[in-house]
């Protein structure tokens, strides 16, 4: 695995739709949220731009994972918006990649913060879960 550029970057975009929001986030009756984009999905967005930086250093049998997220976010945004998240790699925390991410919509920034990611082998992370499966029954 290379080392990415320092300060390479890579975006993102999703149309927020129903599925995006809050609201649609009810696992149980109870559950109630607010009919704008969820945190969640920020989130997940981040960590797609922030994989599409390290695709193209990836070998056979490699992939990337989300280890670590801290971000805040900090303004709704209504259905029918575009999001765009966007990943800046900082360098290397020991054995993780870390990046500098962020997320705006058409009125400007929602969200910001670092998010961490490993470089790992495709068949050793399938046979893991496997194997907590394998535990758990």
């Amino acid at each position: 695995m290379r080392d990415p550029v320092l300060y390479a970057s890579a975006t993102a975009d999703l149309h927020v739709t129903a599925d995006e929001l809050a609201s649609s986030l009810r696992f149980d009756a109870d559950d109630e949220f607010p009919p704008v984009f969820a945190t969640s999905r920020m989130i997940a967005l981040m960590e797609l731009a922030a994989s599409r930086v390290l695709r193209p250093l990836l070998e056979d049998d490699e992939l990337s994972v989300g280890v670590s997220v801290d971000v805040v976010h900090t303004a709704a945004t209504p259905p029918d918006c575009v999001v765009t998240a966007t990943a800046r790699y900082l360098g290397m925390d020991e054995k993780h990649y870390l990046f500098d991410v962020s997320a705006s919509d058409d009125a400007g920034e929602i969200g910001r913060g670092t998010h961490k990611r490993a470089v790992v082998s495709t068949s050793r992370l399938l046979a893991g879960a496997a194997k907590r499966t394998a535990g758990a029954a």
